[in-house]
């Protein structure tokens, strides 16, 4: 058991006086380490002790469950002045932090535990953060779009995604994001955003864009003048037009020059988590097979 706990492979280990230093200092620099104190007559413990078990398994990669069988090894309870059964501890970096005595609902181990244990939500933030520091919004949007998934009321989530949606040419998606924004929630980053929306706008409306939209009013039943303009708007960061114009050329004429492969690239080269990615992907395969 010392060497599984050594490999962190160990969720559930028997403490003794032995392996103490080893599991409760060590172990829990890297990983909670959830004490129970427990005895064979104790019928509250045999009510308590299956809800951690099941807890450390859930949480394996970041909990250990420590029993200690409190008759077996009377030094450890008494090194941890241990009064009364059923009693909880949890440590980390080898320090108590935390814990309670007699038996509490699963519900309520789950929010003392909540509060140690990483927190998904944050970790997809924090991985859509680096991404957006290194420039890199196609990888940050997956992230912030699972933030976003696990807490729909993560404002900081919310703003980010609204950043990658920008910074990758989805502005319908931006926009929408932004008007659910309440006004409450609306500080520096709603102001920010908002003019990064504008400024993205302004700069998509070409002349080229103009005179190709100038010249399909004229033509509209011109099919090479809606896939140059789509080409254009797609140069725009503007993927939210470009993709249904594409997708209404195919769905006239399938094999009509290279909107196919375009419109193709284009999906290809939108960010995974970008609704538009997964949308127009089933449109296409649903022309072509």
């Amino acid at each position: 058991m010392d060497n599984l706990v050594a490999n962190h492979s160990a969720t559930i280990v028997d403490i003794t006086v032995e392996n103490f230093q080893q599991i409760i200092v060590q172990a829990s620099q890297e990983k909670i380490v959830l004490i129970g104190f427990w005895a064979q007559w104790c019928d509250q413990c045999k009510d308590l002790m299956p809800i951690l078990e099941k807890l450390a398994a859930e949480h394996a990669q970041h909990l250990i469950l420590a029993k200690v069988d409190c008759e077996a090894q009377q030094e450890v309870a008494a090194q941890f002045g241990i009064r009364s059964l059923p009693t909880v501890m949890v440590v980390q970096n080898g320090q108590p932090v935390d814990g309670f005595a007699g038996v509490q609902p699963e519900a309520q181990i789950r929010e003392i535990l909540a509060k140690y244990l990483p927190n998904p939500e944050s970790e997809h933030l924090a991985a859509a953060g680096k991404a957006i520091q290194q420039g890199d919004y196609a990888a940050a949007l997956p992230e912030a779009k699972q933030a976003l998934a696990i807490n729909a009321d993560n404002i900081d989530a919310k703003y980010m995604l609204i950043d990658c949606y920008i910074e990758t040419g989805s502005m319908a998606q931006a926009k929408a994001l932004l008007s659910e924004i309440k006004l409450v929630d609306q500080d520096a980053r709603y102001q920010t955003l908002a003019g990064k929306i504008e400024l993205a706008e302004q700069a998509a409306d070409t002349p080229e864009i103009r005179q190709l939209q100038a010249a399909i009013e004229a033509n509209p039943d011109d099919l090479q003048l809606k896939v140059d303009l789509a080409v254009q708007l797609q140069q725009a960061n503007k993927s939210d037009e470009a993709l249904p114009l594409l997708y209404s050329v195919l769905k006239q004429e399938l094999s009509f020059g290279d909107a196919r492969k375009i419109m193709l690239d284009m999906i290809g080269a939108l960010a995974d988590g970008d609704p538009l990615k997964s949308q127009y992907r089933r449109k296409v395969y649903g022309l072509l097979y």
